[in-house]
């Protein structure tokens, strides 16, 4: 997909599973078609041509990456630009067609996009690029009441000229027309989508020394507005352009950002942010989905393709799930999800060296391209496969107050039970079915059918009694 926004003009090549695609590809170039807009009303002629630049070299990537839907889209930039319809022009030229996206339709594509990387999403979705604010009210899987606003981030110099108080009345105003906040869309938590919020985000993750620094739906409170402002007045462009991930084009913009921000969060009196990395291209390859299709969970279609990909013989997580699913019964809903997830990778790490297989694991968890997982889900995620791979339990990260010990040691014996499985049947999936793992009267059995006694071992009651350990009972094995 080649996206032409306002601040930037990018490519996106996906492959695998629809409902979860992963990025192969991913370049962009900050063109800055939206830059000459509050001048004159055009797309200035230098920033026209380094779009068009990048669209020539993407177009012809696209074809010999063999990309058999490619889809090509202009937002505000181009959709308000009196030159717009040339720079189509010559675009096509390049052999591309370019869809020119409505307001609405940019900003139910960037509620989609939410919706599908947090199919419970209940809120307003905002979507801040170089030439436009849009709004869209997310909630039971659908995008409601949605609108687009003039208040890019290239725009915004020019409306705060007059002081913070005077900006908020005109953001104020320029909603009230259109009829937000209406009924219903105060007091909602905001999913923050674009590459100016995400950079105003790596902002507050460096302020507060996250232990985790994940963007995606990294969440805090209104409260952290104020020290946002502050840092981003305090601190010079070379102190915000060295934060790790931070893009020079989108710290220079961090001050307006964090204003208008600061004028969204009074205005709809929102309790909370959450950030979302997915947004419009994810959201138009969600709203091609079919219905099945977008029922499916993301986390869970993503991790069964990784361990598919990875695994040395034909995968069987779901299998190893079912397997040690009556050690954890009554279990949270959000942590069996988890838990089946770490099973699906539970062999994801078996190519790396063996002292650092449990990193990779632990890398693999914290890391990973997921979707539809918070940060504690992912330190969960994380912290059973390094249990699964054999990591010290001394030696697993601190994450300090992001998961309660309860729930981390519940994480580590997913691990331990995943080890277990992995062992006994040596990586295959036949095993699983000529054996059962249980806890009765404080015991924690394993019995092999008849004929499959020869798959017990030293190796495998070593782990039967860990696991045992783990979840205080006695091992027993039984030989039926």
């Amino acid at each position: 997909m080649i996206d032409i926004g306002s601040n930037s003009v990018r490519i996106v090549v996906y492959e695998g599973p629809a409902r979860a695609p992963a990025v192969i590809f991913n370049e962009k170039v900050a063109a800055g078609l939206g830059r000459g807009l509050s001048t004159d009303g055009r797309i200035a002629p230098a920033d026209a041509e380094r779009g068009l630049v990048a669209l020539r070299r993407y177009a012809l990537l696209a074809r010999h990456m063999e990309v058999k839907d490619l889809q090509c889209v202009a937002t505000a930039a181009v959709r308000d630009a009196e030159n717009g319809p040339a720079f189509i022009a010559a675009a096509a030229e390049a052999g591309l067609k370019i869809r020119l996206l409505s307001g609405e339709e940019e900003a139910e594509a960037a509620g989609y996009g939410v919706l599908s990387a947090i199919p419970d999403a209940r809120g307003i979705a905002v979507d801040l690029g170089g030439g436009s604010l849009e709004l869209a009210e997310v909630a039971d899987g659908q995008v409601g009441r949605r609108a687009s606003f003039p208040l890019g981030v290239l725009r915004l110099p020019a409306l705060r000229k007059d002081g913070e108080a005077a900006f908020e009345r005109a953001i104020r105003k320029m909603l009230r027309s259109a009829g937000w906040p209406g009924e219903g869309l105060t007091g909602l938590p905001l999913y923050l989508v674009g590459g100016s919020w995400r950079a105003l985000s790596r902002l507050d993750l460096e302020i507060t020394k996250d232990p985790l620094a994940v963007l995606d739906q990294h969440t805090f409170p209104r409260t952290a507005i104020r020290r946002l402002i502050r840092a981003s007045k305090r601190l010079t462009f070379e102190e915000l352009r060295a934060i790790p991930g931070m893009a020079s084009n989108r710290a220079a913009t961090l001050p307006d950002a964090a204003a208008l921000l600061a004028a969204l969060v009074n205005i709809l009196d929102v309790p909370e942010m959450t950030v979302s990395s997915s947004g419009l291209r994810e959201g138009l390859l969600y709203q091609s989905l079919d219905a099945a299709t977008r029922a499916q969970d993301p986390l869970i279609v993503a991790a069964e393709f990784e361990g598919r990909r990875l695994a040395r013989f034909a995968p069987h997580g779901r299998a190893i799930a079912d397997w040690i699913a009556p050690l954890f019964a009554g279990e949270a809903h959000a942590d069996s999800r988890v838990r089946l997830a770490a099973s699906l990778l539970s062999d994801v790490a078996w190519s790396a060296n063996p002292d650092f297989r449990a990193e990779r694991g632990t890398e693999i968890g914290l890391h990973g391209n997921w979707r539809s997982i918070d940060i504690p889900g992912r330190v969960l995620l994380a912290r059973a496969l390094y249990a699964g791979f054999g990591g010290a339990d001394s030696e697993f990260p601190a994450m300090g107050a992001l998961v309660s010990d309860e729930r981390l040691a519940r994480a580590r014996q997913w691990g331990l039970a995943i080890r277990l499985a992995q062992r006994l049947t040596g990586g295959v999936e036949a095993p699983l079915k000529a054996s059962g793992v249980a806890l009765v009267d404080g015991k924690l059995r394993l019995c092999l059918d008849a004929g499959w006694h020869h798959l017990a071992g030293e190796s495998v009651e070593r782990r039967l009694r860990i696991l045992a350990q783990a979840l205080d009972a006695k091992p027993e094995l039984v030989l039926l």
